[in-house]
This record gives C-alpha cells, structure tokens and sequence, in this order.
C-alpha cells in the first residue's frame, strides 16, 4: 500500500498541488482529524491526493522548505505509517457483550456439562460417567473433598466464582480426553481462557492431595513386602521395582531449540519411573528435556545417588540359593539403556548368549514388562497424554504428574476394576529381542549378582514355561 501511494507521490511532486498555500501555514488540525482526513471511513487504503497531504501535513510536504527527494519519500512513510496506526486504532470494535451467550451462567446450567450431562449419567448410566471422567462418582466425591479446599475461590462483584466440583470435573475430562480448551470450553460453558488458569492449578492441587499414594518404601519391611510381590506374581527375588522411561510429547517451546527434540523425531519431556508388581508407581521423576537418554536422567536423580549409597533403608543382601556363593542385594530391572549395577539389573548382551543367559533374559524381560504395562495403563486412562500437548514444558509436567498420582489412587482404590484384563496378560508375550549394550563398564560385584540369578533361575527358581524360549531365541 505504500509503495503505491509513494509512486503516486513520486508521480506528482512538482505539481501546483504542493505551493505553499497560505492555509498550509495556519492550519491547526488534530491527529485524530488528519487520520480521518488521509484516511477516510470509506477506505482506510486509498489513496489521499496530495493537496489533502500538504493541508494536513504541511512540514512534511516540505511546505516553505527544501527538501531533498529522499527526505522527502521519508517523511512520506512517516505521515502514511503514523496516520494508518491512528486509523486502525479507531477502528477497533467496541466488545459485542460482556459474556458471550453460550457462556452465560444461565446457559451453563441448562446446557453445561457439569450440570446437565454429569448428572444425567449420574442418575442414569452410572457406566458412561466412569468412563467420562475415569473414575466412579464415588471416588470422584473422594478427591474432591480432599482438594475441595484449594481450589475455593471467593466469588467477584462481577460474576459468581466457578466451584470445586466444575473444576475438577473440567479437569479430569481434560486428563481423560486430552481435548482442547476451546473444546472443552463448549461442552462446559466455560472460557478457553479460564480454562488455561483452571487446568493447570487443579492438576497441582491434586497431586498436592494425593502425595500418599506415590511414596518410596522407607522400610526394610516396606521393601520386603515390594520384593515377595515380585517373586510370587512374577517369579523375580529381590526385586523392588522396574524402571523405564516415556516420552511425553510436548509442542515444541518457544526458544527451546533442540534441548527438547528427542531420538524418535518429537519435541517430548521424559516421565521415569519405578512400578511394583501391581502397576502401582513408587516413584517417578518427571520433566527432563527429550533430548536426554533415560541412563543419564536416572545418573542426574536422587533415587540412584540414593541407591549408590545405600540410604533407602533397604534390607541387606542374602542368598537366594540354599548353596548359594553370592549374597544378591534387593535390585531394580532394567532394560539396556540402564547401567548394570549391584543394584540395576539388566539383560546379558545379544551376542554370544548361551541357554543359560537366554532364560535369564526372558525372566528378566518378563518381570521388568510391568513398569511398561503401566505406563500402557497410563496412556490408555490418560489420552492427553497419547498425542502433543500443546502446553510449555512446565504445565505439560504439571499435567503428566497428575496422571500418575490419579492413577496410583484408582489402582489402589478400585483395585482390578481400574484395569482392564487384557492388558494383564503379558506374562504369556514372546520374549522381546533387546537391542546389544555397547561399552558395557559394569564392575565385578555387578557381574556376579547377575550370574547368581543366572543360576537360580536354572535350578530352584526355574519355571516350566521358561525352557520353550531357548528355541525361540536360538
């Protein structure tokens, strides 16, 4: 637009339209009336001829001056620029309403979700609200008067404040679903906006509420009672957990370059954690750059200096065989991204493997599946969490920390109605093929724990489905 109108320009200086005019030199007029004048009502972009511009702007015109032709163009621009923002600013509509109607408080008790749809389900198909909102009304009830208090607010002279229950339950659908605000914002009567503020805090306020149910054993009768469940559900001793990481997507931030752009070609935060045997989590760390492997995150957290030097309170290694020459420590499994540790263990390489070390593999697959079988628990109760949250970083850390406490609180408050039976049934899946561990530093004490379960699971710890993945993995 202003290069036209500077060829117009261009075209016509010279002209009788730009002599000094004895009105050029007495005329007083506002910014907002030269606005309106270089651009009127009817077209905010056509062209002013220049007569009008030496009238409104008579210094820049280089009226009773000389000018060179380019301080001239310049102060062309100048004019144009200056008087095209003042017109735009004019031009900004007046708010159409205050609220807009489908969000009125009047619409939201007809029509919202809370209050229509919830309690039509409520009274009517008690099945469809669990699966709204992931939990029963019973346990709904249960976490809302325990973070009830945290999220009251008092209401404005402008408008009645939104109440816990809404914001929980907005925030739980959120979780459920991972739709978008404005989506959510239709179905339940609130601002997109408001949402942003709403989401974010309830997700905090619940893990705040629900730190009971993500504790780190602190007992060696704790710790034993994680290990027994290990070896009578799934046929490991000494084992307290098993440890993995997930990348959850996240758009890429603003500034953030690479740091958060992982190996599998998303921008993701990394969840680690450590699952019992009943796909309960015991502990998790969770907001460390995609970019990062899960070997290095777990060397950065306090559970592996912890573990390093020994302050969990664990109880102390014993035999697990009656002529055993090792005392095995109590251990987490890994896969081959871990190091192997007294404490960690992992597979045996891939090359070279003899019968022995295969067993010891598939056992060690086996039992270390369940953290994986949780997180594929997570994922299905929690889609926000399947597909790129459109969220910074921290409030996408927000958002994952709050699954994991809700899901630890169903698991142990629902028990088996929290999982579905199918995806228990991993215990009879094929062996999975791991990939070689390169550079395997591991030291001798390490080593010998890992052949002493070797041979456990050969003599008193064998099992008879175990001998039918020698000939799948030779």
């Amino acid at each position: 637009m202003f290069a036209s109108m500077l060829a117009k320009h261009r075209a016509a200086r010279g002209s009788v339209l730009f002599r000094p005019t004895r009105a050029c030199c007495v005329a007083k007029v506002s910014d907002a009336r030269r606005a309106s004048l270089l651009c009127p009502k009817a077209s905010a972009r056509s062209y002013v001829p220049c007569r009008m511009f030496t009238f409104i702007f008579p210094k820049m015109a280089g009226v009773g001056t000389e000018t060179s032709s380019s301080d001239d163009d310049t102060s062309v621009i100048i004019a144009l620029t200056t008087a095209v923002v003042l017109r735009r600013q004019q031009r900004r509509r007046a708010r159409r309403w205050w609220v807009r109607p489908h969000l009125t408080l009047e619409m939201k008790l007809t029509h919202g979700a809370y209050y229509a749809l919830m309690e039509e389900l409520r009274n009517e198909d008690a099945g469809s609200l669990t699966n709204f909102l992931r939990m029963d009304d019973g346990h709904f009830h249960f976490l809302l008067d325990l973070i009830s208090d945290d999220i009251q607010f008092a209401d404005t002279p402008m408008r009645p404040c939104i109440p816990p229950g809404e914001r929980l339950a907005v925030t739980l659908r959120f979780l459920a679903s991972g739709d978008s605000y404005q989506s959510l914002s239709f179905l339940y009567r609130i601002g997109r906006t408001t949402l942003g503020e709403i989401i974010p805090h309830t997700c905090r306020m619940i893990v705040k509420a629900l730190d009971k149910y993500i504790k780190v054993p602190n007992s060696p009768e704790k710790w034993q009672a994680v290990a027994q469940a290990y070896n009578d559900r799934w046929n490991f001793p000494h084992c307290v957990g098993a440890i993995d990481g997930k990348h959850v997507a996240i758009r890429a931030p603003p500034n953030g370059g690479s740091n958060f752009y992982n190996y599998k070609g998303f921008h993701s935060v990394v969840l680690m954690a450590v699952a019992d045997a009943h796909y309960r989590f015991i502990w998790y760390h969770i907001g460390e750059n995609g970019r990062q492997n899960d070997a290095g995150i777990f060397a950065m957290s306090l559970l592996s200096s912890a573990l390093a030097r020994n302050t969990l309170n664990m109880p102390p290694p014993s035999k697990i065989r009656e002529n055993g020459t090792e005392d095995v420590p109590y251990v987490l499994l890994g896969d081959d991204a871990f190091p192997l540790k007294p404490y960690i263990m992992k597979p045996y390489p891939n090359r070279g493997r003899n019968d022995e070390e295969i067993i010891y593999n598939y056992r060690l697959s086996r039992a270390r599946r369940v953290v994986e079988s949780s997180f594929g628990i997570l994922v299905n109760r929690f889609r926000v969490l399947s597909h790129a949250m459109s969220l910074d970083p921290d409030k996408a850390r927000d958002v994952t920390e709050s699954c994991v406490a809700i899901h630890n609180f169903l698991r142990t408050e629902m028990d088996v109605r929290y999982i579905a039976t199918e995806q228990e049934r991993h215990v009879e899946w094929p062996h999975r093929r791991l990939p070689f561990a390169a550079g395997n530093n591991s030291g001798d004490k390490a080593r010998r724990v890992r052949d002493e379960l070797r041979r456990y699971f050969i003599n008193e710890g064998a099992v008879e489905f175990q001998w039918s993945h020698i000939e799948v993995n030779n």
